[in-house]
């Protein structure tokens, strides 16, 4: 997601820009950037779905002591994602202010903006990459002698081919489609974008109506990028958005499934509603001037039984759960349900 520029929020065309820093970071370091516990800082907004999918991968994984974790204020400036959560407002790691220095030092001038999932480089300070569609896929395939003992595929070879696609109509419909509706700035443009994304959202119920997971029996990187969208939708695109066809609780088969996604460890654990809500209601002056945040909806449903097990599947496939998230990492009480 990117910073900067937030009043014409609602008032521009949306275009999703395409990663700009695409440099990767490897097993064999062949971009220059080799594979390195404790080199690398993930900066994330737990606004953020595309931040988010990073966030979730890093827990599934157990990167948590490779990857150190720098989280930016929701409530972003005309200056970028800023370390306003941290003492002295600024990051503890990299001595910065706003995630813009990290992006300066790398080069100058650079187009699409600042936008977060970011991975910069702790001894130079230097912006490695902000490709929000490789990030995650570099740290399940490149990171293995990294991850922890028991780590699930979450990119199984023998299913790329099937998850590629299925993440490819998500892609367009879902993860882009609510913006594509909330940002519309013409009736026709926004009636599209509504009509695609409900009709995706009702494809992909009838996938997951006999079946767990979007691919095979296990969790894979198919729903973590459904995951971070749908866990938004009632929250704020629902409302915010104009996505209002129906909300996800009343959809039997996807209230279910998200549900069952954030009861698992590595998921729900990552997820703060209070930063979700104030971040897209605060910061798009375009759609919502106030910038009232609503109380609602109400999320003591989160924890309800799902009843998806009886599907059958195996969320970690032949590995096992995370470990508890690190106490500097718990989503504070305000955020959850």
């Amino acid at each position: 997601m990117s910073g900067g520029g937030n009043t014409a929020y609602g008032r521009n065309r949306f275009q999703r820009s395409r990663a700009h820093f695409t440099d990767r970071i490897t097993a064999d370091g062949r971009d220059g950037w080799p594979v390195e516990a404790g080199r690398y800082r993930l900066v994330v907004s737990r606004a953020c779905p595309w931040a988010s999918r990073s966030l979730v991968s890093r827990r599934l994984l157990g990167l948590e002591d490779a990857l150190s974790l720098a989280i930016a204020d929701p409530i972003q400036d005309d200056r970028s994602w800023r370390f306003t959560l941290d003492a002295g407002d600024r990051d503890p790691v990299l001595g910065i202010r706003f995630l813009s220095e990290a992006y300066d030092l790398r080069e100058t001038g650079y187009p699409g903006g600042v936008s977060v999932p970011a991975i910069v480089d702790v001894p130079s300070g230097r912006l490695v990459t902000n490709d929000y569609q490789r990030i995650t896929l570099d740290l399940a395939t490149e990171w293995t002698a990294l991850h922890r003992d028991g780590a699930p595929d979450l990119y199984p070879k023998a299913l790329r081919d099937e998850i590629d696609a299925v993440m490819a109509d998500v892609y367009e419909d879902v993860n882009n489609g609510v913006y594509r509706a909330g940002f519309a700035t013409g009736q026709a443009q926004y009636e599209e974008a509504y009509a695609r994304l409900f009709r995706r959202l009702e494809l992909l119920a009838e996938r997951l109506a006999g079946q767990r997971y979007l691919v095979g029996d296990t969790i894979t990187e198919a729903d973590i990028r459904l995951f971070t969208t749908l866990v938004r939708f009632d929250a704020v695109y629902h409302g915010h958005f104009k996505c209002n066809r129906w909300k996800l609780t009343e959809n039997r088969v996807l209230w279910a499934y998200v549900r069952d996604l954030y009861q698992t460890p590595g998921f729900g654990d990552t997820v703060d509603f209070d930063h979700i809500k104030r971040h897209y209601y605060q910061v798009h002056s375009g759609i919502n001037p106030t910038g009232i945040v609503p109380l609602g909806p109400d999320l003591a449903g989160w924890a309800a039984p799902h009843h998806r097990e009886e599907l059958g599947g195996r969320p970690f496939g032949d590995g096992t759960p995370p470990g508890p998230v690190p106490e500097a990492e718990r989503v504070p009480a305000s955020g959850r349900p």
